[in-house]
């Protein structure tokens, strides 16, 4: 991507939006506040919240974006040259590894299936056709033993929260669950949870992004990055973190998010 140009500044904008479950929005919050606190100081303007109010669409492609996470799948097929990447997260999650993560695919627990081969049928429970973790892996997981995805009933929920509940109520009978959602999902959906069985894991692939607006420049990224690295290690963010399951982040090249449109659907 070319060096961009500073334009006039906008009203600024950032989210949290991906992990930003009603029980842990005081922790993006406060994870936030640290970040820009921090921002001040390099003379970046910032938001003074997190806005959650518009369409994560329309806050990614803002020109004045500061700071905002969104899927690697989306990254790769539409965003990569809308917005600059900023690092990876490190999640203390299991089916995460380093600025890696993966998906469970779960059925209920009192479901004949135990394969990913026997779903063929069934109603499969998903977030968004764009979601890497929620639809796109698990094809690509299905289609690897030798099932077409026509071969299922595909439902869409709009939140992994979502289609965890629908497996767990009987509406669907399988969904993928990204590995943060997870782990959040056991101590904030206990007994949904409870119903539910993993039969299966998608392969590692590279976390979701951070990202900040294409005009930045790269001394801006720079500062951005910086920040979250900051605010990450700072000991008065450690419930926050605690709360995010987030440990750190990571500098993945573009190239490794780019490599994820090849598993279109």
């Amino acid at each position: 991507m070319a060096e961009p140009h500073p334009v006039a500044s906008l009203p600024p904008v950032a989210s949290l939006p991906m992990y930003d479950w009603p029980e842990v929005a005081w922790a993006n919050d406060a994870l936030w506040r640290a970040i820009a606190e921090r921002l001040a100081h390099d003379g970046i303007a910032t938001p003074d919240a997190l806005t959650r109010t518009r369409d994560a669409e329309a806050v990614w492609r803002d020109p004045d974006l500061v700071l905002s996470q969104t899927c690697g799948f989306p990254y790769a097929t539409r965003l990569k040259d809308t917005v600059r990447l900023v690092a990876t997260p490190i999640h203390n999650a299991e089916g995460c590894d380093g600025p890696l993560y993966s998906s469970v695919i779960v059925t209920r627990r009192d479901s004949s299936v135990e394969a990913l081969a026997e779903l063929a049928n069934r109603r499969f429970a998903f977030n968004a056709r764009d979601s890497l973790s929620g639809y796109v892996a698990p094809i690509a997981a299905i289609r690897q033993e030798g099932l077409a995805p026509t071969a299922l009933q595909w439902i869409e929920t709009g939140s992994h929260r979502a289609s965890l509940r629908a497996v767990a109520e009987g509406r669907a009978e399988a969904a993928a669950i990204d590995a943060v959602c997870w782990a959040l999902a056991t101590c904030h959906e206990a007994d949904a949870v409870a119903e539910l069985k993993v039969i299966a894991r998608t392969p590692l692939r590279p976390a979701l992004p951070f990202i900040t607006a294409a005009r930045r420049t790269s001394q801006e990224v720079s500062a951005v990055r910086s920040a979250l690295n900051a605010a990450l290690a700072d000991p008065h963010t450690a419930e926050a973190r605690e709360a995010l399951l987030i440990a750190g982040v990571a500098e993945l090249s573009v190239d490794r998010y780019t490599e994820l449109a090849a598993l279109a659907p």
